[in-house]
């Protein structure tokens, strides 16, 4: 069985702590690495190397959202980020998205919440609660280009239905129910639209259809 490796960045111990006992419980999750600030959590996630990091979005010296961006800047194979807040339509949540992270988890979640969230961003097989996505899209995306992307037009009709479908929260396996294709053919199309897009991930894919209007939040 493959472990999930991960490192915890939250500038409260306590928060920290609980993380690690729920984590630690699971036979396939290992908490590797600890850190109390942004700061601190870039130089750990170069050293340790985890699959996954729980950013909390707003600690000192840097937030969530810097870490991020830093620690997606300079790894050739970053982990996945997944930003742990107290508010769920927040803009450091949309804009940690929007940097990178690939999805958010509030800090009131169940534990079997946390730890389905963790398995699924390791294996970056769906997104994560598309429904709030969409609703942060809406509220501080906005438009933000005047015409449609130029990714647009290079989407087959079939990657433009997968790229929808993303943005609904399926997975490989639901797209390829959806759309009649095998597994593997559901999972090309997958990697195909994240190329054209230029999206390091599913999350990247979905924000950036939503702020070129490509899907409408509403």
């Amino acid at each position: 069985m493959s472990v999930i490796r991960v490192v915890l960045a939250d500038d409260e111990r306590m928060v920290r702590t609980a993380l690690r006992v729920i984590l630690d419980a699971e036979p396939d999750l290992e908490v590797v690495g600890e850190a109390s600030t942004g700061a601190e959590a870039v130089p750990v996630v170069r050293e340790l190397r985890p699959d996954v990091v729980l950013m909390d979005v707003r600690m000192p010296e840097i937030d969530g959202i810097r870490a991020t961006e830093q620690i997606l800047a300079t790894l050739d194979e970053p982990p996945r980020i997944l930003v742990v807040t107290t508010f769920e339509n927040d803009s450091y949540v949309y804009d940690a998205l929007r940097a990178g992270a690939a999805g958010f988890l509030l800090k009131r979640a169940a534990a079997e919440e946390l730890v389905q969230a963790v398995r699924l961003v390791a294996r970056s097989d769906s997104l994560l609660f598309p429904a709030a996505v969409r609703s942060l899209a809406a509220e501080y995306g906005g438009r933000r280009t005047p015409a449609p992307p130029p990714w647009a037009a290079r989407l087959t009709e079939r990657e433009a239905e997968v790229l929808r479908l993303m943005a609904r929260g399926l997975t490989n396996a639901e797209i390829a129910g959806r759309m009649g294709v095998g597994p593997a053919t559901a999972k090309t199309h997958v990697a195909s639209v994240l190329a054209k897009t230029g999206a390091r991930d599913r999350t990247q894919a979905v924000i950036a259809a939503y702020e070129s209007g490509f899907i409408s939040p509403g």
